[in-house]
């Protein structure tokens, strides 16, 4: 015996200009009430890494295009539930738990893994966030 189950619609989440689109990749997802995006890189709406060497400028440029994508998908950071934050130097460690706090002062605080890696996408990139949110 099978069940069938009904089709959820996947819907691409884009910006104007969408800096992914010449990728191939989608800024995010949205099926059902949850948006998925791809991990947000410091980058400015034409592609331009923001803050070379300064991990600071980098992470707010990634969380300010993390909130983007979720605000045009029909969430927020504030409904963030899950946070993946991917960085070059783990001893940045500090500086973004105080980004954190400013950007997701709510509770509950979204759940989050902290992962250093060898390197991202572009040598110049220092950090790159991707999110699962609750649209309500």
């Amino acid at each position: 015996m099978s069940s069938t189950q009904p089709a959820v619609d996947r819907v691409r989440v884009s910006a104007e200009p969408d800096w992914y689109e010449s990728a191939g990749i989608s800024l995010g997802i949205r099926v059902g009430n949850l948006v998925f995006t791809s991990g947000q890189a410091p980058i400015d709406a034409e592609g331009t890494t923001v803050g070379v060497g300064d991990f600071e400028a980098q992470a707010r440029q990634a969380l300010a295009n993390l909130s983007t994508v979720l605000t045009n998908a029909g969430s927020s950071l504030a409904d963030t539930v899950k946070a993946t934050v991917f960085v070059t130097d783990i001893t940045q460690q500090d500086v973004f738990a105080r980004l954190r706090a400013e950007h997701f002062p709510d509770r509950p605080h979204p759940a989050e893994s902290f992962v250093e890696v060898s390197s991202l996408a572009d040598p110049e990139w220092m950090i790159e966030i991707e999110a699962i949110g609750l649209v309500r």
